[in-house]
C-alpha cells in the first residue's frame, strides 16, 4: 500500500487560505480545484466548507495520491479527481460557480498559464469567481528576498517556470472576461487573488 503523498506547505497555508475562502465562497455551490496535487487542500476545505461541492482535478499521474486522501476522508461533497490539463481544448469540468487553485501558475510554463485563463473564461458563468493562491510580483518586482530566491530556484529547475506578475495575469484575465476583485495579503509573502467573471 502506497503512503499518501504529503506536502508540508499545504498544512502551513490551509488555515489562512480557509479564512479567505469562507468569505469568498460563502454564497457558492460548486468549486473546481485546478491542480489538486496531493489532495490535502481538497479534504481540508471540503470538510470545513460542507455546503460546497468540491471537484478535484489534476493531471492523471497525480490521481492515485488524491484518491488516497479522498478515500480516507470519506467526504460526500468532495469528488474524485477529473483528468484536467489546462492546455486541453475542452475541460472535463462540471458546472461550477467558482474555481480555486494554489501554487500552480509559477510551476506552469507561460503558454499553460494563458490556457488556464482562456479556459476559465469558457467555464465560469457571469459572477463566477477564480481564487488563485501563491507568490506574485508587482510591476516586475519581487515582494521579498525569499520570493526572489524561490524564483531563482524555480528557473534553475525549469527555465519556463517562475513567479508571475499580477499585471500580466490581469491582462490574461481581462481577455477572458474576468476582472480582479480582491487581492489579499497572506503569510510567507504570498497573496490570494480573486477575479470575477463579468
Amino acid at each position: 500500500m502506497n503512503p499518501k503523498p504529503y506536502a508540508e506547505s499545504c498544512d502551513q497555508n490551509r488555515e489562512p487560505i480557509l479564512a479567505v475562502l469562507r468569505g469568498l465562497f460563502a454564497d457558492r455551490k460548486a468549486v473546481l480545484e485546478i491542480g489538486s496535487g496531493t489532495g490535502q487542500h481538497a479534504v481540508y476545505f471540503g470538510a470545513q466548507l460542507p455546503f460546497l461541492q468540491w471537484y478535484t482535478s489534476d493531471r492523471s499521474e497525480n490521481h492515485a495520491g488524491i484518491r488516497l486522501w479522498l478515500a480516507e476522508a470519506g467526504l460526500a461533497n468532495v469528488h474524485p479527481p477529473l483528468a484536467l490539463d489546462v492546455t486541453q481544448t475542452d475541460w472535463p469540468a462540471p458546472a461550477v460557480d467558482a474555481v480555486f487553485s494554489a501554487n500552480t501558475t509559477h510551476i506552469m510554463d507561460w503558454p499553460a498559464v494563458e490556457s488556464l485563463f482562456a479556459g476559465l473564461g469558457q467555464l465560469l458563468p457571469g459572477g463566477g469567481l477564480f481564487a488563485l493562491y501563491g507568490p506574485f510580483n508587482y510591476d516586475g518586482r519581487y515582494t521579498s528576498e525569499s520570493n526572489a530566491r524561490f524564483d531563482a530556484w524555480l528557473k534553475q529547475r525549469d527555465p519556463r517556470s517562475g513567479i508571475r506578475d499580477v499585471a500580466d495575469l490581469n491582462a490574461l484575465a481581462d481577455a477572458a472576461g474576468l476582472a480582479l476583485r480582491d487581492d489579499f495579503a497572506m503569510p510567507q509573502n504570498n497573496r490570494l487573488l480573486c477575479w470575477e467573471r463579468r
